[in-house]
């Protein structure tokens, strides 16, 4: 009996475990609803039989970002906030635009990997891998090039060249989020205790007060 007992406890949580992914789509779109309120884990879908192409469409990738900031890069996505067709599908893309040694700062993607594609310029980038190992992956990359970054993994990319780069990135998800670490850390609302910082860092409170005022 204490067998059969263990045999369904397995068959429950292997069966949990094999549903607990994001479900197949069961119709051909779902067009976001971007005027219906109700909650849900992603977007409500509109009537099909209103969907137009201009749900599927967006225009502004061949225009260069304004770089004029303090990192030196600008981000322009295209997700579910830009082309609400992207509803349910699991992809997105984004441009990026680097001005000579801009960066975009160390950051992750909490829902989603990334295969960025460079178009113009040349890039240094890499991902660090989680605890304890904390290993940095790191390339060099060039007009044509390719490198992708795993799920929820700390990346960056730096312009390691005299002009201006661009680069192409395509991630798994609708609505891949990012968590910037320098602006999470240091600039999060309310402050995170300097206390906690300053041991976590190794430095001075000083230092982190300094650090959060810059965000």
């Amino acid at each position: 009996m204490a067998s059969k007992f263990l045999l369904l406890a397995l068959l429950a949580i292997t069966s949990s475990i094999a549903f607990a992914s994001d479900p197949s789509s069961l119709q051909d779109f779902c067009v976001a609803d971007a005027k219906n309120s109700v909650l849900v884990n992603g977007l409500v879908c509109k009537d099909p039989k209103l969907a137009e192409a201009n749900d599927f469409f967006f225009s502004g990738l061949h225009l260069s970002g304004n770089t004029s900031n303090a990192v030196g890069s600008r981000v322009t996505p295209v997700n579910v906030a830009q082309i609400a067709g992207l509803n349910a599908l699991g992809i997105s893309i984004a441009r990026i635009d680097y001005a000579p040694w801009g960066i975009n700062p160390p950051h992750t993607h909490p829902r989603a990997s990334e295969i960025l594609t460079v178009l113009e310029g040349s890039l240094k980038v890499g991902f660090v891998t989680s605890n304890p190992e904390n290993r940095l992956i790191t390339k060099v990359l060039e007009k044509g090039d390719v490198f992708v970054f795993p799920v929820g993994l700390v990346h960056f990319q730096q312009n390691v060249g005299y002009g201006n780069a661009v680069a192409i990135a395509a991630l798994s998800s609708q609505n891949p989020g990012v968590i910037t670490i320098a602006n999470a850390v240091f600039g999060s609302k309310p402050d995170i205790s300097a206390d906690i910082l300053a041991k976590a860092f190794q430095v001075e409170k000083n230092t982190v007060y300094n650090f959060q005022s810059k965000f």
